[in-house]
């Protein structure tokens, strides 16, 4: 069996003296591991590093088998991703991320997100927006998907300000307002069509939000906790932006 695509190199193991498995996340077949004989020699160990963008060619006998991936170089950014702590972080929680998906499972929108994102990750605000966006993205895949587009008590659009930790659905101000202290705040960059900047404390809101669904939902059941990479990334953001450093929510009860 053989098959092609394009790829985004997530990690590497050592196999053997001179071989290496390889994880990549693929546009068409989603993340995929393969063997790269001589996959640690000079010549393959600047491609084979995470971030970069490479063409593979997968070949097996059988469906089932590992296989060996042929590795061709298509952008290497991974030097450039060594640069800053948001990109060095990111490019580890992203993938630590992705490995909650089934492996082999196609999931083409997020293999687009994700080489989006590896192009902002120098970009403080920018990187934490978007990476607040994959993490809801991946929740949504994985079946958990959060309703940030009306009011859950009345329908309303407008003057959305919660999410009912209960429902994972948006709720306005007015709605609201009697259980405030037990609602996760809603921030405004994620409304429908917005266009309000995320600001530190907005994207403190943010990854809160997304923390507070993927432990309940994703890490909890599998006895897992968040990948220490995306609280490195969240804190390298917020100082980036000056913010204050993001606590985890209490589980609430509303």
């Amino acid at each position: 069996m053989q098959w092609s695509d394009e790829a985004i190199v997530l990690g590497v193991r050592r196999h053997g003296e001179t071989s290496v498995i390889v994880e990549v996340m693929t546009r068409e077949r989603g993340r995929h591991l393969g063997m790269v004989r001589g996959g640690r020699s000079r010549t393959m160990q600047p491609v084979l590093q995470p971030g970069n963008s490479v063409d593979v060619t997968w070949r097996a006998r059988l469906d089932e088998h590992l296989g060996e991936f042929r590795v061709e170089p298509l952008e290497l950014r991974a030097g450039r991703l060594m640069e800053t702590a948001t990109a060095v972080y990111g490019v580890q929680a992203m993938a630590a991320l992705l490995r909650f998906l089934p492996e082999r499972d196609p999931h083409p929108h997020l293999y687009e997100a994700l080489s989006v994102i590896l192009g902002h990750l120098h970009e403080p605000a920018d990187a934490g927006e978007l990476f607040i966006r994959f993490e809801l993205a991946v929740l949504n895949d994985l079946g958990f998907g959060l309703d940030l587009l009306e009011c859950v008590a009345t329908g309303a659009k407008d003057d959305l300000c919660y999410v009912s930790p209960k429902s994972g659905r948006a709720v306005s101000r007015a709605a609201g307002a009697p259980w405030a202290d037990k609602m996760l705040a809603l921030p405004a960059f994620l409304g429908d069509e917005s266009r309000h900047a995320a600001d530190a404390a907005a994207l403190a809101d943010g990854f809160r939000l997304t923390a507070f669904f993927l432990n309940r939902h994703v890490c909890e059941p599998r006895g897992l906790e968040l990948a220490n990479a995306r609280e490195g990334f969240v804190q390298a953001a917020l100082k980036a932006l000056g913010g204050p450093k993001n606590d985890q929510p209490e589980e609430a009860h509303a």
